[in-house]
């Protein structure tokens, strides 16, 4: 039932070699134990020679998906499979921002198009029943799309909290400025999609509504002071801090660290994600190297996330010189992270059994878009 919420069992990690145990294997093409801590992108409708053969060698935890990437179901199926088969792992993520309205890959005519999280938030505001009903079905049906493919992860719920004058990066990606409507929101499309055997990333912590500047041209830097982030900006990601994978966001908060964005502050990451702020356990992506808001090259952007705190570096862009280039950087996933993947991994399961047609409809008819 959608108005179940998630009850996390508290899943105890195997016991991981630490990096010096881990063997990178030789000619005789041993695998390795752990991936490394990456997710890389591709350039486009299929994996190239040169990509499956970096892939193979690189060994990254995932791949990420964008519009260049789908195509259509059978295009983005062999696309997936390729890119599994290339680094050996059938387990392997594949993560996609499926979001709805703007922040959508797959589109029509092969897909069709989810509301923007906003529309659900005007809905709880005249109904809030019926808005995490909404929520539930809109996320189990995208989940459903994305399952259809092979995608296993969704860059989704955004919790971010909006605020009067913001870049309208976030905007109607975010379903409320109510921090209180955002957590119910956001918690029932993180069941949907976890319902559908979908992983959700929330995101992007520790709050991007307030910034002024969209992070993939510049850096944002909120002026808020501690009290205000914690009692708005943070609240969402607290209450969701049983979720298993959270995305960063390239923010300066000034009030915590002036001097860097949260996805390379160690102190935001300490006292503020993993501190008694939000008090996140899961597993920490850092938001696209390939952004603005960082600088550096991406070896040197690589670095800097890694120090701060990341579990998993995301490099989006699929330029293949550039992936080459950070591969020094990035260590094999070990430790604490490769304990908080398995706890992920752990809350995925096999999609529950869903008349798909059915949910169509009834959320069309909460939405007030159901056909005459």
């Amino acid at each position: 039932m959608w108005g179940v919420w998630l009850s996390v069992p508290d899943f105890p990690g195997p016991d991981f070699p630490g990096p010096d145990s881990v063997g990178r294997g030789s000619a005789s093409s041993i695998p390795v134990a752990h991936p490394r801590a990456v997710v890389f992108g591709c350039a486009g409708l299929e994996v190239t020679p040169d990509e499956a053969a970096f892939f193979r060698d690189a060994d990254p935890l995932g791949f990420i998906l964008f519009r260049r990437n789908c195509d259509s179901r059978g295009q983005m199926r062999r696309l997936v499979d390729d890119l599994r088969t290339s680094v050996g792992r059938q387990d392997a993520p594949v993560l996609i921002d499926q979001e709805g309205g703007r922040v959508a890959r797959m589109r029509p005519p092969h897909w069709p198009a989810h509301p923007p999280m906003g529309v659900f938030g005007a809905l709880a505001g005249r109904d809030a029943d019926a808005g995490r009903e909404a929520a539930w079905i809109n996320g189990r049906l995208l989940a459903h799309m994305l399952a259809e493919v092979g995608v296993t992860v969704d860059c989704a719920p955004v919790c971010d909290v909006p605020v009067e004058g913001a870049h309208d990066i976030i905007g109607d990606r975010a379903f409320s400025r109510d921090p209180a409507v955002v957590i119910a929101l956001a918690r029932a499309t993180a069941e949907g999609l976890l319902a559908g055997g979908v992983l959700p990333v929330v995101k992007h912590i520790p709050g991007h509504g307030r910034a002024f500047a969209d992070s993939h041209a510049e850096l944002p830097v909120v002026e808020a002071d501690r009290a205000t982030l914690e009692a708005t900006d943070f609240a969402p990601f607290r209450a969701l801090a049983d979720l298993p994978l959270a995305m960063v966001a390239h923010v300066v908060l000034k009030a915590i660290d002036p001097t860097a964005p949260a996805s390379t502050s160690p102190i935001v990451v300490r006292e503020v994600v993993r501190g008694p702020s939000i008090g996140f356990s899961g597993l920490l992506f850092s938001d696209d190297l390939s952004m603005n808001a960082l600088q550096g090259d991406p070896r040197t952007r690589a670095e800097a996330v890694l120090a701060a705190g990341m579990d998993v570096v995301l490099h989006c862009n699929g330029e293949l010189d550039e992936m080459r280039s950070l591969l020094g950087a990035v260590p094999v996933l070990s430790g604490a992270a490769a304990e908080r993947w398995a706890r992920a991994e752990a809350m995925r399961h096999a999609p529950e059994p869903a008349d798909i047609a059915a949910l169509t409809n009834r959320l069309a008819e909460l939405l007030g878009t159901a056909q005459a």
